[in-house]
């Protein structure tokens, strides 16, 4: 989805010729950031961290790792623009492990997590660098920092919840989607936490390598939940800070969720649950997701929506490959769903 925000693109500096753009020294932090089909947030994110003085003067970097999202003038941009590293992937391996990607091309001790549609505070970059030293120094324990996030009208979004299980998954259905997955509302102090979201963390990179980044198991979602709760065990901590803040513009739960994206969530929460939880649980929520593929199928047919039918279909034959002990299977039938999604989003005109 293109962004609400385009004029942002225009802060990037015009086309030179391609040099190298790493500073003389090593930056202190870096910045991550993930694209796929959102080169103008993308652009626009870029464009705000430019103006940070941490990146101006080397003490921070931008490392930009593109999952497959086709040809677009903004990339170009990009690969010259200073203080920006751009790598592109020839086919979408997920965010999990481009993010992983972006990481090991990185140098700085300290690694900022950013989605494209993340609008930062005015000096966020500077304000989190400050704050991770500070925390290193004084609380060396801590491996995670999450931040509090606001919606575009400025209200708060939720950045932070409980560690999923089995009867809360369940018991959460009955809440609006703004909070299934997380706490009730994002707090004004600062405090520990079970995980915190990552479309804007910041991670110490001790911590990172010794839990060897993110699972690449997860395709996307839950891989922030799953690596926070790596962190607890490893004796890391998770905290979340208040101040600085970012607005994310487009968070799943404020989405009209298509099916092939209902299938990578439920992909994702049933990789978490049979690498977290007992195994009669997870399958147990293996279950409860083919009832619920074959009743969304049912009503697809009905409706005429042959191709959504198949995606729920497909859906369903994960819960069960998943529940059988065939994790690589579930991969597969997960990537061809994908591989189908993006051959029809390549056929649409390039914005």
């Amino acid at each position: 989805m293109e962004p609400l925000v385009p004029t942002l693109a225009a802060t990037l500096p015009p086309a030179a010729p391609l040099l190298s753009h790493a500073p003389a020294t090593v930056p202190r932090l870096s910045v991550v950031v993930v694209n796929y089909h959102q080169w103008r947030d993308t652009a626009g994110l870029v464009g705000q961290l430019q103006s940070s003085p941490s990146l101006e003067g080397g003490a921070a970097e931008v490392v930009v790792v593109d999952n497959h999202s086709g040809r677009h003038p903004v990339a170009a941009r990009l690969r010259r623009t200073p203080g920006v590293s751009l790598r592109r992937w020839r086919r979408n391996r997920g965010f999990a492990r481009a993010v992983n990607e972006g990481c090991r091309l990185s140098r700085g001790e300290w690694l900022l997590l950013l989605n494209p549609d993340v609008t930062l505070d005015p000096g966020f970059v500077d304000a989190a660098l400050a704050l991770a030293e500070r925390r290193a120094a004084d609380e060396p324990q801590i491996g995670v920092v999450g931040f509090r996030l606001r919606n575009p009208d400025g209200g708060p979004q939720p950045s932070t919840g409980p560690f999923p299980t089995l009867a809360g998954t369940l018991l959460r259905l009955l809440l609006p989607r703004r909070r299934r997955k997380y706490d009730a509302g994002p707090s004004q102090a600062r405090r520990p936490v079970d995980w915190a979201t990552g479309c804007c963390l910041l991670i110490r990179r001790d911590c990172w390598e010794q839990l060897g980044g993110l699972d690449p198991d997860y395709f996307l979602y839950y891989e922030d939940v799953d690596f926070c709760r790596r962190v607890r065990d490893r004796g890391w901590v998770v905290i979340y800070e208040p101040s600085p803040s970012a607005i994310h513009h487009h968070p799943l739960h404020g989405r009209i969720v298509p099916p092939y994206l209902r299938l990578v969530t439920r992909h994702a929460l049933l990789t978490y649950a049979f690498k977290h939880w007992p195994a009669w649980q997870a399958r147990c929520l293996a279950a409860v997701v083919a009832v619920e593929a074959s009743a969304r199928r049912t009503l697809a047919r009905c409706k005429g929506a042959d191709g959504d039918a198949k995606v729920f279909s497909e859906m369903g034959r994960i819960a069960a490959d998943l529940a059988w002990g065939r994790p690589r299977a579930a991969w597969r039938r997960l990537q061809r769903v994908v591989k189908r999604q993006e051959e029809w989003v390549m056929s649409q005109p390039v914005p």
